[in-house]
C-alpha cells in the first residue's frame, strides 16, 4: 500500500482540504458519505506519516479534524470509539454484536482509537482485528476453569498496584487505562475499572518504595493498562524513580500503543526513553493487518533510539490460529526491527472461551514454523500457569528417546538423528505429546 507523508504531531497542522486519495483495500462505510477532499502537505522533519488507508478514514468520519490532530495522541485518546452509537456510525454490526455491546457493564469497557478503528472491516463481523476489540455474546458466557484472576495477581501482590510472583523481578501496574481495549485481555477485571485512571500516585509511591526496599528484585516490568498512556511527565517520574534504586539492573515497558496509537512514540517520548537505559520494550501484536506503514515507522522510532524490541502474542481462536497468518505475523515483525518473543496460549479469563485454542494447537503452530523458517521468528510458546504458577514453556517433542549411549532427535522434517550423549540421560516423559 502506498503511503502519504504529511504533517504531524508536534508542529500545527493543516487542515485538510483538497484532492482525494483513494484505496482499493478500504471497504466502504455502511452508509454512503459526502467526502471532503484532502491536500497531502509535504514532510516535515519531525512528521509522522498517514497511510491512505487513515487519511481516507479521517476525512470520511472526522470531517472537521486536521492531519495534525489524528497525529496527536491525545485527541486519539479524546476520540475514542466508546459507544453503540459511534460504532453503528462507522461499522454493520452483527445482531450478537449489538446485544453484546448493548448488555455490557462495569471493566473492560469498549474503547477503540480512531487510528485502530480505520483497520477493521465495517462489514465482516468475522474479521480478525474486529473480533479482537468489538464484545460479542461470548464474553458472557463462563466455562470451567475461568476466572476473573486465572493467574493469582492479586494473591501475590504485596503492596498495591505491584505483583511479586517471580524471586527477583516484580510487575509494576502503573494504570488502568489502555487506548484499545482487547476483548481477551487478562487484567479485564482492572482496567477501564472506577474510573479509567483510578490508578492514585500514592499507590504508585507505594509500590516504587517497595521495590526499594526489596534488594532481590533487579527487573521490573511496568504495565497497567497501557504505560505509555501516561504524559510523558508521569512516565519520566516513574522511570527516574526506578533508576535511583542501585539493585533495579534494567527496566521492561509492556505497550500496546506502538500498534494501536503509534502516533503516541513522539520525539519528547523517546527522548525520555533514551534516558533511562537499559531498557526493553515488549510490544503487544495481534495479527498482521496491524503491520502498517505507520506502526513501522513507530517502530523504528524506537530501535533507533536503542530500545530492544519484542513481541507477546496470544494465541486466538479464529483470529491468528492458522499456521499461514502467524508465519506472516512473525516475518512481519522482524522486517519492523521487532523480535517474535512469546506466543502465550490464551489465559483463561471469564468469557474466553470463544478465544481459547487447544494447547495443542500452540504446539503445532511452533512445530510448523521451527526449521521452515529463521529461528529468529519463532517465538517460545507458553502457557501462562493459573495461580501464579508463572510461564511455562510448551514445545514439540524433539527429544524422541535413547538407544545405547545415543539421543535421538526427530528433526523439523521428521528424519530421526543421533547424538553421541554419554553423560546423565536426558529425563524424556513417557508418552508426552508436549
Amino acid at each position: 500500500m502506498k503511503t502519504a507523508r504529511v504533517l504531524c504531531e508536534e508542529p500545527p497542522g493543516k487542515a485538510i482540504a483538497s484532492r482525494p486519495v483513494s484505496s482499493p483495500s478500504l471497504a466502504p462505510a455502511p452508509e454512503p458519505v459526502s467526502l471532503p477532499k484532502l491536500t497531502i502537505a509535504p514532510r516535515a522533519k519531525s512528521s509522522f506519516r498517514v497511510s491512505v488507508r487513515s487519511a481516507e478514514f479521517l476525512r470520511r468520519y472526522y470531517p472537521d479534524a486536521t492531519i495534525s490532530e489524528w497525529n496527536d495522541w491525545r485527541w486519539q485518546n479524546r476520540n475514542r470509539v466508546r459507544t453503540l452509537a459511534e460504532l453503528q456510525r462507522m461499522i454493520t454490526l452483527s445482531d450478537e454484536e449489538n446485544d453484546a455491546v448493548k448488555r455490557h457493564a462495569g471493566a473492560l469497557p469498549v474503547g477503540i482509537t480512531p487510528y485502530y478503528a480505520s483497520l477493521l472491516d465495517p462489514l465482516d463481523a468475522g474479521q480478525a482485528l474486529r473480533k479482537t476489540v468489538v464484545p460479542v455474546l461470548g464474553e458472557y458466557q463462563l466455562t470451567r476453569g475461568e476466572n476473573e484472576d486465572p493467574l493469582g495477581e492479586d494473591s501475590h501482590s504485596p503492596v498495591p498496584g505491584l505483583v511479586h510472583r517471580y524471586p527477583d523481578r516484580v510487575l509494576l501496574l502503573v494504570t488502568n487505562f489502555c487506548s484499545v481495549y482487547c476483548r481477551y485481555c487478562t487484567r479485564a477485571r482492572m482496567v477501564g475499572s472506577a474510573g479509567e485512571r483510578s490508578v492514585k500516585k500514592a499507590d504508585i509511591e507505594l509500590a516504587l518504595d517497595y521495590i526499594e526496599q526489596t534488594p532481590v528484585v533487579r527487573d521490573v516490568l511496568i504495565s497497567g493498562g497501557d504505560p505509555l498512556s501516561l504524559d510523558d511527565d508521569r512516565l519520566e517520574y516513574i522511570l527516574g524513580r526506578l533508576r535511583k534504586i542501585k539493585h533495579v539492573e534494567f527496566v521492561r515497558i509492556g505497550s500496546k500503543q506502538p500498534v494501536v496509537q503509534p502516533m503516541r512514540i513522539t520525539k519528547s517520548l523517546r527522548q525520555i526513553l533514551k534516558r533511562h537505559h537499559p531498557l526493553w520494550m515488549s510490544l503487544h501484536f495481534t495479527h498482521p493487518d496491524e503491520l502498517t506503514p505507520e506502526v513501522a515507522e513507530a517502530c523504528g522510532r524506537m530501535a533507533d533510539a536503542g530500545i530492544p524490541l519484542g513481541s507477546q502474542t496470544v494465541l486466538l481462536k479464529g483470529v491468528n490460529d492458522d499456521l499461514e497468518t502467524l508465519r506472516k505475523l512473525m516475518h512481519g515483525l522482524l522486517k519492523i526491527r521487532v523480535r517474535p518473543y512469546y506466543l502465550y496460549q490464551c489465559d483463561p479469563i471469564s468469557g474466553s472461551t470463544h478465544f481459547r485454542t487447544p494447547v495443542s494447537r500452540g504446539v503445532e503452530l511452533i512445530r510448523g514454523l521451527r526449521g521452515h523458517t529463521t529461528g529468529y521468528a519463532v517465538p517460545t510458546f507458553v502457557v501462562d500457569a493459573p495461580d501464579g504458577g508463572g510461564k511455562i514453556p510448551i514445545s514439540p517433542d524433539y527429544a524422541v528417546g535413547y538407544e545405547n549411549d545415543d539421543l535421538l532427535l526427530k528433526s523439523y522434517d521428521g528424519g530421526t538423528y543421533r547424538y553421541p550423549d554419554s553423560g546423565p540421560p536426558l529425563i524424556i516423559a513417557d508418552g508426552a505429546h508436549s
